[in-house]
């Protein structure tokens, strides 16, 4: 699985599972830019990076911001997008719409807004690869949110898969729970029972590390035979 010589932005690829796809991308060969909404988190990210990458701030939820970043950084060969708040889970009763809507400016309307700035930019037979999760097939209580956000972005991987074929391939990347900053909004001891939880339940025994999930979104950067898949990197759990 090479990227040697192509150009790769991971959107949300300062922290956690985007970090690690892009030290991964950079290990194939990649050169690879990250962007973060922190100046802080973007120098981190570098720090760990090859020299040859690029780092970015932008709020990747305000579609002006977007636009004008996919111009500044002119032609990509992919484009993969993993930014998005920490979650809650949240029951039903103590839902705030408002928190919700954020919740998906981020991770579904920033996602459809990279896609629409990046496409006029990316290279004939590149790629666009989203992150949705596994909550949209196994929900559990208080997964509403996360688990409608999951289904809409499965609805639009499919549907951009066909619109941008046969020069653009679009997947996205579904992975189980996984030790990462995601969950960083839980407190200590929820955040522990969670993973113990999920690591108990699933058939290998263990929830992901974002290593192994970024090795998932290479994989969909390098196999030009798949588009509109949904790889699902979750230990197994949702058959548990």
């Amino acid at each position: 699985m090479t990227l040697q010589h192509q150009r790769v932005a991971v959107l949300g690829g300062t922290s956690g599972i985007g970090l690690a796809t892009a030290v991964a991308a950079g290990v194939a060969g990649a050169d690879v830019v990250v962007v973060g909404h922190r100046p802080q988190g973007v120098e981190r990210a570098l720090v760990v990076l090859p020299s040859t990458a690029e780092g970015r701030v932008a709020d990747l939820a305000d579609p002006e911001t977007v636009a004008k970043l996919f111009t500044d950084l002119g032609e990509l060969d992919h484009l993969v997008y993993t930014a998005g708040e920490p979650l809650v889970l949240t029951p039903l009763d103590e839902v705030e719409i408002e928190t919700a809507r954020q919740l998906f400016m981020v991770r579904y309307f920033g996602a459809l807004a990279a896609a629409h700035s990046a496409r006029p930019h990316l290279r004939d037979g590149g790629s666009i690869t989203l992150t949705t999760g596994t909550a949209g097939e196994k929900p559990g209580p208080g997964w509403s949110v996360a688990a409608s956000i999951c289904g809409a972005i499965d609805a639009l991987t499919r549907a951009l898969a066909v619109e941008l074929a046969p020069r653009i391939r679009v997947n996205a990347v579904s992975p189980g729970v996984t030790r990462s900053p995601l969950w960083s909004a839980l407190p200590e001891p929820q955040r522990k029972a969670l993973y113990e939880e999920q690591a108990a339940a699933a058939p290998l025994g263990r929830v992901g590390e974002v290593d192994d999930v970024a090795r998932a979104y290479v994989y969909s950067m390098t196999q030009d035979f798949a588009t509109g898949s949904i790889l699902r990197v979750d230990g197994g759990a949702v058959l548990a």
